[in-house]
C-alpha cells in the first residue's frame, strides 16, 4: 500500500510505541499482528495506525472475534481505517 500525500508514514519512534501498544495478553492475537507487522511495519501509515490503536482498546476475546470475522466493527468502531487495518489483520497467511 502506497500512503497518500496527507497520510504520512509513521516514524521510527512512533512504529516503536505502536508494536509496544500492541501487545496482547491472547497468543492468538498476537499471531495476527505480529503477521501484520511483518508485512506492513515498512509502509506504516499515520491512519493504519489510528486504526489498529482503536483496536487495542478493545479486550482480547473481542478483538479475536473482529479478527476471526465472528463479529464486524459496530457504531464508533465502525471507521474506515479501523476497516482498513482489520482487512488487512484478517488476510491469510501466504503459502
Amino acid at each position: 500500500m502506497t500512503p497518500a500525500l496527507d497520510d504520512p508514514l509513521l516514524s521510527a519512534a512512533a512504529l516503536s510505541k505502536l508494536r509496544w501498544r500492541c501487545r496482547r495478553g491472547l497468543l492468538e492475537n498476537d499471531l495476527f499482528i505480529e503477521r501484520f507487522f511483518v508485512r506492513h511495519e515498512g509502509s506504516l501509515t499515520q491512519r493504519q495506525a489510528l486504526g489498529l490503536e482503536a483496536l487495542m482498546d478493545l479486550a482480547d476475546n473481542d478483538l479475536l472475534d473482529l479478527l476471526l470475522a465472528r463479529k464486524e466493527p459496530e457504531a464508533a468502531l465502525d471507521r474506515p481505517e479501523v476497516q482498513l487495518v482489520l482487512g488487512q489483520l484478517r488476510m491469510p497467511r501466504s503459502v
